[in-house]
């Protein structure tokens, strides 16, 4: 989510108009749930999935035709399950999909520069969308954005809203899902700030370049430190939110002490700053810590460790080898690997 509206401010500030593409309401069996987003921008370029297959295909055919009207569709699709024979997904249901249009205006660029922010400041609120149809038909005639703020107010945009009408929206944002509802017959979105995960990659070699671009590419905040600024610059890391080059590994943690939503990714040069870098880590409450490397090469650091006054509770929480075993060997396979494992950590799932 939170490169879409990046990409989304990105096109405004270029005065390029686009659709957002938002599934509002799906039932059955579809390649994506409600909430999920695509732009689609005037040549018929794509950024953002909401699934693939017919149904992408169909909104984005949709949406350059919105665009060129200048105005928004809610439109359903009945996706059909295919032959087997076919090579499509095999999925069965329906999906609501708004496309809305959003046009190159200061109150857009507002709201979007302030949603981006508040995400990846890790705040809560929510993104609120107001689709007003005519009465009795479901044809639109206009929609409006908003930013709430956890405090109940509307801190961007213009959408009015009473005492009443707010409780119902600050109630919906507080579930991680998005929720649609009426209020006084207008549609009503509320899409709640997702936490966003910082991955802190420790290292900036030929592993950590490749590992850092798939993490960012899947939504993760890229911080990378190095020792060596040859190594550790935008020119090497570019989509990095953050890059530090520092003196020497020994007091490489940042200043934030890292939480569970952060992830520790240590990818140095050898063994003595991989195991530097580690002690600190395990003083942190990283939700994830990772260390690359061979069964021989951990088996030494943990030793280490333990000598030092680590526990073996401290040394479970550690992923190494890092990644999922695929038999990687190139730099971009082991960075599948490991944001591989990353992901499956995010959301939860317990690997075997």
């Amino acid at each position: 989510m939170g490169t879409i509206f990046k990409e989304a401010c990105s096109l405004l500030e270029e005065k390029t108009p686009f659709v957002l593409a938002t599934i509002v309401r799906s039932e059955g069996s579809t390649p994506r749930s409600s909430g999920s987003k695509m732009i689609v921008t005037p040549d018929g370029r794509g950024i953002g999935t909401i699934g693939g297959g017919q149904l992408e295909a169909g909104v984005m055919s949709r949406a350059v035709e919105v665009i060129r009207r200048r105005d928004s569709s809610l439109i359903s699709y009945n996706i059909d399950v295919p032959a087997v024979s076919n090579k499509e997904m095999i999925c069965g249901g329906t999906a609501d999909v708004l496309l809305d249009h959003i046009a190159v205006t200061p109150e857009n660029r507002t709201v979007f520069r302030a949603w981006t922010k508040m995400v990846a400041a890790g705040e809560k609120g929510c993104f609120l969308t107001r689709v007003t149809t005519t009465a009795g038909d479901s044809d639109i005639v206009h929609v409006d954005h908003a930013l709430v703020n956890v405090h109940g107010e509307i801190e961007a945009g213009s959408i009015t809203l009473t005492a009443d009408q707010m409780a119902q929206v600050t109630a919906a944002a507080a579930s991680t899902d998005i929720h649609t509802f009426f209020i006084d017959g207008d549609l009503v979105l509320v899409e709640p700030a997702k936490r966003i995960c910082t991955a802190y990659f420790f290292g900036a070699g030929h592993v950590s370049r490749w590992t850092a671009h798939m993490a960012a590419l899947v939504g993760f905040r890229v911080s990378v430190s190095d020792d060596r600024e040859s190594h550790a610059n935008a020119q090497q890391f570019p989509e990095a939110d953050e890059i530090r080059v520092l003196d020497n590994f020994e007091h490489c943690m940042p200043e934030k002490n890292l939480g569970s939503d952060d992830f520790a990714v240590i990818l140095t040069r050898g063994h003595l700053s991989d195991k530097i870098v580690l002690a600190q880590a395990l003083a942190t409450g990283a939700g994830y810590i990772g260390m690359i490397g061979s069964r021989k090469k951990r088996k030494a650091i943990y030793g280490m460790l333990l000598d030092e006054g680590f526990t073996q509770a401290d040394i479970d929480r550690v992923h190494s080898p890092i990644g999922i075993a695929i038999g990687a060997e190139t730099p971009e396979e082991i960075a599948v690997s490991i944001v591989g494992e990353m992901i499956a950590v995010r959301a939860g799932y317990t690997l075997c």
